[in-house]
């Protein structure tokens, strides 16, 4: 009871149901250093019908005098038997995998990284205490030069016995050492790990109970021979629970004990002798000797002579009661203490009964005639409501390192591919400032008028050629198409000391049959939406400017014309493509014949973003759109805008960049994953740039990604959901919420979950590192546009520094976690001689759309027109 609530150090060893598949098989180095002798193993596993292994093994000293050195002495000693070992198995010039058993406390925070946290078994090679002693050993084998080995983990003696007996028997999920120290490991539920991300699946942990005790907890039931043996060890007031229970300390007891008997006259006739007063003469393996049924009397009869005693009959059977009764309690509490642990896994299997096999191994439990007996016992007593299998290591720790080894070989060549496949996603600077310089060329091309016609960056006018000056007033209509849903709008401008902006709007639906029907029955349904409107504010007599928020590519002649170039975002109706939309809309509101209205402006999303941005700070000139599609505005010299006429003032260009890239200049950074999404989508070959970072196109990149991965077995188990296997399923909205910083892999498993992907926590990881490339991709390749148009501007004006606000909008800027934060950056990297502010537009769409409409009527008026 005392274990399960003690604070004993639970240090992870990310092993996650290692015994779900065998599968693992090569040829490995195994390193089991764990007291003054230790063992290297070279393990050969193979899996044809069945795993098999084959183990070559060595053990090598190490003196007292490096035991009690320096840390660089101890692991130069090391490496000097590892180059041997190697030597004589003629493997010196392969680098093969090794797992290194490191059997004291460490802090692991992966798997092939152990610092030390205290030596323990007269360990003291100063220096170690808080190193990673996988960097330790690295260095030591550097240092050398004749060979290399490639440390794939280091585990614990127990992790090791539990790996070894779990190959034998998958039941196997907790592991024990009882020899001369004494620790234990189990599987743990990872959502009871606090100090680990992850809360799906199982992980080792290694307990390190023999410093229970050490707060104290089991001060009343040690007893002053206990205590004395504390004080007189290498680590006082440490490990109290291992001085109980273990082997390097049992002979220790018996002879303190038989020290006092004699000094009170209860043996020996009160001799004592030299011998029996020298640390140290008293061994563990006395007390086995000792405890054997048929000869203990005998044996214990030589060994008390052997220490100058001269024992009587009743000297030696006292003896041997002393030594039981020592051992004896050693077994009881190492029950006790795995009583906790199974209790514990009983309760996280929440069953009425556990069934379970504990690995075993250690020198007292395999040597004592009567120690094994005794545990098992006493665990089924205290235990009843387990079925408990104790299964020896026959090859004790090694072969688990190995197969741990063997085990993360095979992650870290999956982790190794993953990474390549998603290191086409990460751009280099370099790479970025390419996008940027081909950008620069595009939109040089769109302006000329020599090449805008091929060009695919079309810098499309829109004959907005002011930004508002606050002297705008009135009441405007805005109508705001972009996308599935489009809003009608009321906007009431007031100009003065204190300007306001008063809205009100409805939205409405389009359904996808009119999405892909005709132009006539697209733009009847638009006008059938604004007359409700209309009916619903009460203003279907007065006759309103509107502003037509048309967020598709339009070649505009006048602010109030635009003829659609070509429809995006999943939009098919026939009849529009080549047409002005104005008087597509102007006809369909005649057709109707319930009111009229004065379409003053036809507007991109980016325009309005940029006019609403510059109506609260006058430096905006550049409109920027990260959402469901991709495009930016900014206000050009007339001089260099070539398709118009005039060579004074500033026009705002709608860029078009989305169909950047459609040439081919892009697609050296473009994946076959775009090319699947490019392929499959209703424009295949346009809107590349588009495609690479919008919130439309960016989830599917990622399920095309998932499904690949899951083909090649690294997520999923292997296996791909029939949900997963649908366009469109994995939304960009999946992104920003598994990528919130926020969001445990509970609630990422959970969004998988609900595309009715299996998920283990793994997997939940690397669909987080999906994500994260995918995103971060599309916010540099947008920093690096906006870079480009930034510079542009800063060019035209003759300016070394150049201070500008971009107003932007979109679901993706706004409600991605990361996504603005890399496009800044990105932006600051490429354009170091701007200092660009982003300003986040509140209603682009709408409210810009009204003031375009103001600005123009103002224009008109200041110009002598009237309505």
């Amino acid at each position: 009871n005392r274990l399960v609530n003690h604070h004993f150090t639970k240090n992870t060893c990310n092993i996650d149901d290692f015994f779900n598949s065998l599968t693992e098989k090569g040829d490995f180095i195994a390193l089991d250093l764990g007291g003054s002798n230790f063992r290297i193993l070279r393990v050969k596993v193979s899996h044809e019908k069945k795993q098999t292994v084959q183990m070559e093994s060595q053990i090598y000293e190490t003196p007292e005098d490096i035991i009690h050195g320096s840390g660089s002495r101890l692991f130069d000693h090391v490496a000097e038997c590892l180059g041997d070992f190697m030597e004589k198995q003629k493997i010196k010039d392969k680098k093969l995998p090794m797992g290194f058993t490191f059997s004291f406390p460490c802090a692991h925070s992966k798997l092939d990284e152990a610092v030390l946290l205290t030596w323990t078994k007269r360990f003291k090679a100063s220096g170690v205490e808080g190193m990673d002693v996988v960097k330790l050993l690295n260095k030591a084998i550097k240092k050398r030069g004749d060979y290399d080995a490639d440390i794939m983990a280091v585990v614990n003696d127990t992790v090791g016995t539990m790996m070894t007996c779990g190959f034998d028997d998958q039941r196997c999920e907790v592991g024990i050492i009882i020899g001369t120290g004494t620790n234990a490991c189990y599987m743990e539920e990872l959502r009871h790990i606090d100090m680990v991300e992850g809360d799906e699946g199982r992980m080792c942990i290694n307990t390190e109970w023999g410093a229970f005790g050490d707060d104290g907890t089991l001060e009343d039931i040690r007893t002053e021979f206990d205590r004395e043996i504390d004080r007189g060890s290498l680590n006082p007031g440490k490990q109290l629970f291992e001085k109980m229970v273990s082997g390097m300390y049992m002979g220790e007891l018996v002879r303190l004990i038989l020290v006092k008997m004699a000094k009170e006259g209860l043996l020996f006739e009160g001799r004592i002798t030299p011998e029996l007063l020298t640390k140290g003469k008293f061994e563990t393996k006395h007390v086995s000797a000792i405890e054997k049924s048929k000869e203990g009397l005998t044996k214990a009869k030589e060994i008390l002579t052997r220490l100058g005693v001269e024992p009587s009959e009743d000297d030696c059977i006292a003896v041997q009661h002393v030594c039981a009764i020592v051992s004896f309690r050693s077994a009881n509490l190492i029950a006790a203490t795995l009583g906790a642990i199974l209790t514990r896994l009983k309760d996280n299997k929440n069953s009425p009964r556990l069934r379970t096999t504990v690995g075993i191994d250690g020198s007292l439990y395999k040597m004592h005639p009567q120690y094994a007996r005794r545990l098992h016992k006493t665990v089924r007593r205290l235990v009843p409501e387990s079925d408990v299998r104790f299964l020896l290591s026959e090859s004790g720790s090694g072969k688990g390192a190995a197969m741990v080894t063997a085990w993360a070989s095979r992650l870290a060549d999956q982790t190794r591919q993953i990474a390549e496949t998603l290191a086409e996603f990460r751009l280099t600077k370099e790479q970025l400032l390419e996008v940027k310089k081909r950008m620069r060329t595009e939109i040089q091309n769109g302006l000329s008028k020599n090449t805008q016609s091929t060009a695919t960056v079309k810098m499309l006018p829109t004959y907005v050629r002011s930004t508002p000056d606050g002297t705008e007033n009135g009441d405007f209509l805005a109508l705001d198409l972009g996308g599935t849903n489009f809003r009608v709008l009321l906007v009431k401008i007031r100009s003065g000391k204190k300007r306001t902006v008063e809205m009100h709007n409805k939205i409405y639906a389009i359904p996808i049959e009119v999405m892909q029907g005709t132009g006539e029955e697209l733009f009847d349904h638009i006008v059938y939406c604004i007359s409700d409107f209309l009916d619903y504010m009460g203003m279907k007599n007065a006759r309103l400017p509107l502003g037509f928020t048309f967020s598709f590519p339009c070649r505009q002649t006048s602010l109030d014309a635009g003829m659609l170039v070509t429809w995006t975002k999943g939009f098919k109706a026939t009849d529009c493509e080549g047409e002005d939309v104005v008087g597509l809309l102007r006809e369909a509101i005649k057709r109707r014949e319930e009111f009229d209205l004065d379409v003053v402006a036809i507007v991109n999303d980016t325009v309005g973003t940029m006019m609403t941005c510059a109506y609260e700070e006058p430096t905006c000139e550049v409109g920027l759109i990260a959402g469901t599609g991709s495009n930016a505005c900014y206000m050009e010299e007339i001089r260099n805008i070539e398709t118009v006429d005039g060579v004074d003032g500033r026009m705002c260009v709608n860029m078009e960049w989305g169909a950047f890239g459609d040439n081919g200049c892009l697609d050296d950074i473009r994946t076959q994953y775009d090319n699947a999404v490019d392929d499959l989508s209703l424009n295949a070959g346009k809107q590349k740039y588009e495609k690479m970072c919008s919130g439309m196109y960016l989830g599917e990149i990622v399920r095309n990604i998932l499904i690949d991965l899951t083909k090649r077995g690294f997520l999923f188990r292997g296996q791909i959901s029939e949900t997963l296997k649908t366009r469109g399923i994995f939304e960009t909205k999946f992104l920003s919420q598994i990528e919130s910083d926020r969001l445990a892999l509970l609630q990422v498993r959970s969004i998988l979950q609900h595309l009715g992907l299996d998920s283990t926590c793994d997997d939940s990881i690397i669909v987080k590192e999906v994500c994260g490339a995918v995103s971060r991709r599309a916010a540099q390749i947008c920093g690096a546009g906006m870079a480009a148009v930034v510079d542009k501007i800063r060019e035209n004006r003759g300016l070394d520094h150049l201070d500008i606000t971009v107003g932007v909008d979109g679901t993706l800027y706004k409600l991605h976690p990361h996504f603005s934060r890399i496009m800044h950056q990105t932006v600051k990297e490429l354009a170091p001689k701007c200092n660009v502010n982003f300003l986040l537009s509140e209603d682009g769409s709408g409210k810009g759309a009204a003031l375009i409409t103001a600005v123009g009527c103002r224009l008109r008026q200041s110009a002598g027109y009237r309505y």
